[in-house]
């Protein structure tokens, strides 16, 4: 049995500001994230929920991009980033994992989506997956709305986030809300640079976010209890800088760099 949602902060990924091209200049890294003493998920594992995709529509093709990208990143020199973070548990430091078989599963949930659904709406999906996918504190729940149904404020002003809920009053469950990124064009990512084979300028925001959110979602799962900085997350210092196609498994995808505290630097790939 799931919990009624108990919300906390969500970290937000900001839409596309105008004047940030795909090659624009990376900010300067002089602050670096830190450890706040909270939650990481060491082993991660990613679980897509479409919900009502095949209730509205799926035009652009979404799922089928967002679930290669899931399967493929896994194991990627892209995921390797957060390996360098840890946490600290009965005084024991435990770093990130980078298993390959990352990808938990996908579910299609065909119920009535809201024209705007809430943050806690957000989150009672994603607790509603646990009776699909069953729960894994390691888990992160990725909530994919459909064309049209995207929470207030999507696009203008932001693009996706991530937060956690929790599941029978004390389990944290980590979530990420990725709404329906075509519908958004420019300001979440679309023809921000030329794409790359098997993806559509379209829909290149689809990649760019999952990657930040799957990112930050793994190294500050409790936003702001993880890594995190006075400029935000490990993406959040990077964003919409050095736009790249890069290959994870035997394609590549449109991604953006994330913050390295090893080397100084915003990065697409570690070690």
């Amino acid at each position: 049995m799931t919990s009624s949602p108990a919300l906390t902060t969500h970290a937000i990924h900001y839409a596309r500001p105008v004047s940030y091209g795909a090659a624009a200049q990376s900010p300067a890294v002089n602050d670096f994230v830190t450890y706040h003493n909270g939650p990481v998920l060491v082993t991660p594992t990613i679980y897509l929920i479409f919900w009502g995709y095949h209730t509205y529509g799926d035009p652009d093709n979404v799922a089928k991009l967002l679930t290669a990208y899931t399967q493929n990143v896994g194991g990627s020199g892209h995921d390797n980033i957060e390996t360098q973070y840890w946490d600290v548990v009965s005084s024991q430091k435990t770093y990130i994992a980078n298993p390959k078989k990352q990808y938990g599963g996908s579910w299609s949930d065909d119920s009535a989506v809201p024209n705007n659904p809430t943050d806690q709406q957000i989150a009672a999906e994603a607790l509603k997956s646990i009776s699909h996918f069953k729960y894994n504190p390691n888990g992160l729940y990725v909530v994919a709305t459909p064309q049209g149904h995207s929470e207030a404020g999507f696009g203008p002003h932001w693009c996706a986030y991530h937060s956690n809920t929790y599941y029978e009053t004390t389990k944290l469950l980590a979530y990420a809300n990725m709404p329906y990124m075509p519908d958004a064009g420019k300001q979440c990512g679309a023809g921000i640079i030329k794409p790359p084979a098997g993806e559509t300028s379209t829909d290149e925001g689809v990649t760019i976010l999952a990657g930040s959110e799957i990112g930050e979602g793994i190294t500050d799962p409790a936003p702001y209890s993880g890594w995190n900085g006075v400029s935000g997350e490990i993406a959040d210092v990077c964003a919409w800088h050095n736009i790249a196609n890069v290959k994870l498994g035997s394609r590549s995808y449109t991604t953006q760099p994330m913050l390295s505290n090893a080397t100084e630097s915003c990065v697409q790939t570690y070690k």
